[in-house]
């Protein structure tokens, strides 16, 4: 079930998958909580285990999220920062952003059909931190998040980072019980892939987006 990657080979081919998702294909619980050991082996601030993972396997959940994962992308889709309409690349940066645009709308109709969904959050809330406050807080968490997908990735599992839901985080932790001093940072459905062959995106050179000093 491993992937025969590279480090460089999975760094550079852990895409947000979407449309290339399985949807019927179960994902055992094991796999899932071999992704989660990896992500908790990421660095944390001051060493401070902090990250939580809320696995979400219930279809009716995770049907009840996607009610309201189409609800916040509805109003981001009519907002002025809709990605769409700050598009301004032309050629095939353009193309490669309509494509990830259409993927996107299209987790925005299925992801209520995933076969499991993670949340993940702090265990203590940081609302209204900036700054550096907010850096030391976040990268306690997002870092595991990221790890957790790699592990995925190797694993012939599709991840698509996501933090559309979170407009509405509340009625998402009602619906699941998080508890109330958790604070959701950002959510990824997870399935195997229809096949596992995934090449780079268009990214600029190294030197268009270094500062030399």
């Amino acid at each position: 079930m491993m992937q025969d990657l590279t480090p460089d080979g999975l760094l550079s081919t852990t895409r947000a998958v979407r449309r290339r998702l399985d949807l019927d294909r179960p994902v055992p619980d094991d796999l899932i909580r071999e992704c989660v050991a990896l992500a908790l082996q990421a660095p944390s601030g001051s060493n401070e285990v902090v990250m939580r993972f809320v696995v979400v396997r219930d279809p009716g959940k995770i049907s009840a999220i996607g009610a309201i994962y189409a609800e916040c992308w509805g109003r981001y889709a009519a907002s002025p920062r809709f990605a769409a309409r700050l598009a301004s690349s032309t050629g095939e940066a353009r193309a490669q952003q309509e494509r990830s645009m259409a993927s996107s709308r299209w987790l925005s109709e299925q992801i209520g059909r995933m076969p499991a969904l993670v949340i993940g959050c702090r265990s203590k809330r940081i609302d209204g931190a900036a700054g550096a406050a907010a850096a030391a807080a976040y990268g306690s968490i997002l870092p595991a998040m990221w790890s957790l997908m790699l592990a995925a990735r190797a694993r012939g599992l599709g991840t698509a980072w996501t933090t559309m839901h979170l407009s509405m985080e509340g009625e998402v932790a009602a619906l699941l019980g998080i508890p109330v001093e958790w604070q959701q940072v950002c959510m990824t459905p997870v399935a195997f892939t229809v096949g596992t062959e995934f090449k780079p995106a268009l990214r600029p050179a190294p030197d268009e987006v270094i500062l030399w000093r």
